[in-house]
């Protein structure tokens, strides 16, 4: 079970309303990066673990720990929203919008951009939406949890580094001290949740229970182990050639990188199967199109 303490992780409010910046810090809720896929993604990671207790019950830990900050989040917006008038704020954009009809830009866009949420005052009543910045709803799709407890532990250090990022960019933003001492501690974080992934990707190493490549439980005999480590060159340009990518051991121990300057195709020129009659697609020539009229009904 789930049990919610009324008091929050950690929170500073803002010291004034700002409509336009709680439509920005939409995208740490509800953006491809934000709190509503890491809460998900842990969750659901911690949920299908069957691996060793400590790190289904570290998945728990860290995913319950996001629910919190997504009621920072909403919280926040709630007081950015405090007192925010129902109609959109073209005020302070109308120079830009003069700009942009001599400019040739499309004034609504630039209306928009400075404007604050509709949908903020229309659906959720100055509160908090389970979207981005731009209005799109958050998608489960955005989450990742295979059951490979190492491909899911290097997309939740992906998802947290791209997250401290946009954190970061928001800091920048703005300058109420509120929002930033609230977003400093959020920032804190995510730099403890990007190592904490590094800590437990080398724990599984160091537990023999997964490496690199993932999933090292396929047989490296089944790959075509003469293309495992060659870097091919398929840009133009060599400036490629002198990474670590191109030269040395592997980073797996398992074989030695190779540098292919001009890669050449392997296969054929394909030649795609002609088209079943029934489905009246258009043949190579007209002696293979065929007629329809079979009994067969097409499968599907």
């Amino acid at each position: 079970m789930f049990y919610h303490t009324k008091k929050l992780q950690y929170f500073k409010p803002p010291e004034k309303p700002d409509p336009i910046y709680a439509k920005k810090i939409q995208e740490l809720i509800g953006g491809t990066f934000g709190e509503m896929t890491v809460m998900m993604q842990y969750l659901f990671q911690g949920w299908n673990c069957r691996g060793p207790a400590k790190y289904r019950d570290m998945l728990l830990d860290i995913g319950t720990e996001e629910i919190g900050h997504i009621e920072m989040l909403a919280t926040m917006i709630a007081h950015l929203l405090e007192k925010a008038p129902l109609k959109m704020q073209e005020e302070g954009a109308l120079d830009q919008v003069v700009g942009a009809v001599m400019g040739g830009t499309n004034p609504r866009d630039v209306i928009m951009a400075a404007a604050m949420n509709p949908q903020h005052a229309i659906v959720s009543g100055l509160g908090a939406l389970p979207a981005d910045s731009v209005g799109f709803p958050w998608n489960g799709r955005f989450i990742v949890a295979s059951g490979n407890l190492m491909a899911d532990f290097r997309s939740n250090l992906h998802a947290e580094s791209q997250g401290r990022l946009q954190a970061v960019r928001m800091y920048e933003m703005s300058d109420d001290p509120g929002v930033k001492d609230t977003l400093s501690f959020m920032i804190a974080r995510d730099t403890m949740h990007q190592n904490q992934w590094l800590a437990a990707i080398e724990e599984l190493k160091a537990d023999g229970l997964e490496d690199t490549p993932v999933p090292s439980s396929f047989p490296l005999d089944l790959e075509k182990r003469e293309y495992a480590y060659q870097f091919w060159n398929n840009s133009e340009g060599t400036e490629s050639a002198e990474g670590r990518w191109a030269k040395g051991p592997s980073i797996d121990g398992k074989g030695e990188f190779e540098y292919v300057e001009n890669p050449k195709p392997l296969g054929p020129e394909p030649v795609p199967p002609q088209p079943d009659p029934r489905l009246h697609g258009t043949a190579k020539d007209k002696s293979l199109q065929g007629e329809s009229g079979s009994s067969k009904k097409i499968i599907g």
